[in-house]
C-alpha cells in the first residue's frame, strides 16, 4: 500500500479524529453485531498507546432523512464500543461546532469521544467544504479506517483528509493490502465467483476480473440472465431483461473463462416451505416456477475449478441464502473455500453474511467489512477515501 499508515505519523500529544464504520445492526437499542467495531478496535487501542491528547470517533449510522433522529443516534452504541476498548468512551450529541469541540475539551489526557452521527448534518452525504473544515477542527491528525465507506466522497471520508494531515488505519491498509495485491498480482490459477442478484450492478467489475482472472464462476440471480440470453425459458425466475444484451456481449468475449452453473434448484413459489426440485440448467424452467439456487452438480463442477486455484475472491450468494432450503449451494462453496490452500478473499455484504452464517469466517484468509466499497475496488475503480490519504 503506497498510503501513509497511522504507524508513520507521530501522535504524542496530538488530538486524534478517526473516521470509523460503526453503522452495526441494532435491536431494541442493543447492537446484535459487533464485528465492525471489532474491527475498528486495533487501530483505536494502538492510537491510544502513542499517548494522543485524545481520540474522537466519528461515523455515520443508518440513512437518516430529515436531519437528527434518535433511531441513528451513535449514543446507544456508545457501551458497545467502550466494552471493545476495554476504557471509558464520552458522547457528544454532535459531530461538529461548540458541543463537540466542548466535549473534546472535556476528556481526559488520552480519553475517547465518540461524536454523533455524521448524516445529521445534510452536508455530510454532499461533502459539503464548510462541514468537513469544522469537523477538521477537533484534530490534530486525521486516520481513516473506515473501508467500508471509503468509496463514498463524504466530508467525513474524504472533505476532512484536504484539512490535515491523512492516514490510513490498520483495517484500512488491511483491506488494500488484499484487495489491491489480489487484483495486481495474484498468485495463479486466480479464480474469482461473483453472485447476487443483478448482472447491472457487476458489469463493470465482471469487465474487470475477466481480464485478470484465470475462471469466472457465476452463481445467484445474475446466472439467471445470462441463461435468458442463452435462450433458455426462465418463467418466474428474477432476471434483468434490460441487461440480456449485455448478458450476451459478455458470454461472445468471455469464451470459456466465464463457467455458469449446470444444474439449479428451482421452486413453485419464493418460500422457505415451497416444492422443490433439481433440474437442468439447459432445460426451460416449467411455468409458475423460480430459480433460487445452485444444484449439486454446480457445486461439484465449481470445485473442480477451485481445487487447483491460489487465489480465490468471492463477492455474492449462490442463490436465496436467507432461505434455510436455498442456502445449501452458497454454504457449500463456503466449505470449499474453507479447504483450500489458498489466499481466499470475501468481498464483504451477503457473501460475508454467508460465511458468517455458515461458521467459517475463521478459515478464510481475508473477509472484507466493506461490500460497496470492495466491489468497487474490484472494478478497478479509484475509493475517493483513499484517494485523499496521503502517500508514502
Amino acid at each position: 500500500m503506497n498510503k501513509k499508515s497511522v504507524r508513520d505519523v507521530d501522535l504524542k500529544g496530538k488530538r486524534v479524529l478517526m473516521r470509523v464504520d460503526f453503522n452495526v445492526p441494532m435491536q431494541d437499542g442493543v447492537v446484535t453485531d459487533d464485528t465492525r467495531i471489532r474491527a475498528a478496535a486495533p487501530t483505536i487501542k494502538y492510537v491510544l498507546e502513542q499517548k494522543p491528547r485524545y481520540v474522537a470517533l466519528m461515523s455515520h449510522f443508518g440513512r437518516p432523512k430529515e436531519g437528527p433522529e434518535p433511531k441513528y443516534s451513535l449514543q446507544q452504541i456508545a457501551p458497545a464500543v467502550s466494552e471493545a476498548l476495554g476504557v471509558p468512551v464520552a458522547f457528544a450529541a454532535d459531530c461538529i461546532g461548540p458541543v463537540a469541540a466542548d466535549a473534546a475539551a472535556a476528556l481526559p489526557e488520552g480519553g475517547v469521544l465518540l461524536l454523533e452521527n455524521t448524516r445529521f448534518h445534510k452536508g455530510e452525504t454532499k461533502n459539503d467544504p464548510e462541514i468537513a473544515a469544522q469537523m477538521a477542527a477537533l484534530g490534530d491528525v486525521y486516520v481513516n479506517d473506515a473501508f467500508g465507506s471509503a468509496h463514498r466522497a463524504h466530508a467525513s471520508t474524504e472533505g476532512v483528509a484536504h484539512h490535515l494531515p491523512a492516514v490510513a488505519g490498520f483495517l484500512m491498509e488491511k483491506e488494500l493490502d488484499y484487495l489491491v495485491n489480489a487484483l495486481e498480482d495474484p498468485k495463479r490459477p486466480f479464480v474469482a465467483i461473483l453472485g447476487g442478484a443483478k448482472v447491472s450492478d457487476k458489469i463493470g467489475v465482471i469487465d474487470s476480473l475477466l481480464g485478470k482472472c484465470d475462471r469466472l464462476l457465476i452463481g445467484g440471480g445474475m446466472a439467471n440472465t445470462f441463461f435468458k440470453a442463452q435462450g433458455v425459458e426462465m418463467a418466474d425466475s428474477l432476471v434483468e431483461d434490460d441487461a440480456l444484451d449485455t448478458a450476451k456481449d459478455i458470454l461472445k468475449k468471455a469464451g470459456d473463462k466465464l463457467v455458469l452453473p449446470i444444474d439449479v434448484v428451482i421452486a413453485d413459489a419464493f418460500d422457505a416451505g415451497a416444492n422443490t426440485q433439481v433440474c437442468d440448467a439447459g432445460a426451460d424452467v416449467p411455468a409458475g416456477w423460480r430459480i433460487l439456487d445452485i444444484g449439486p452438480d454446480t457445486v461439484d463442477f465449481f470445485t473442480t475449478h477451485l481445487v487447483s486455484a491460489k487465489t480465490v475472491v468471492w463477492n455474492g450468494p449462490m442463490g436465496v441464502f436467507e432461505m434455510a432450503p436455498f442456502a445449501k449451494g452458497t454454504i457449500a462453496i463456503a466449505r470449499v473455500l474453507a479447504e483450500l490452500d489458498a489466499t481466499t478473499i470475501i468481498g464483504g455484504g451477503d457473501s460475508a453474511a454467508a460465511v458468517e452464517q455458515a461458521g467459517l469466517a475463521d478459515e478464510m484468509t481475508h473477509i472484507s467489512t466493506g461490500g460497496g466499497a470492495s466491489l468497487e475496488l474490484l472494478e478497478g475503480k479509484a475509493l475517493p477515501g483513499v484517494v485523499a490519504l496521503q502517500d508514502k
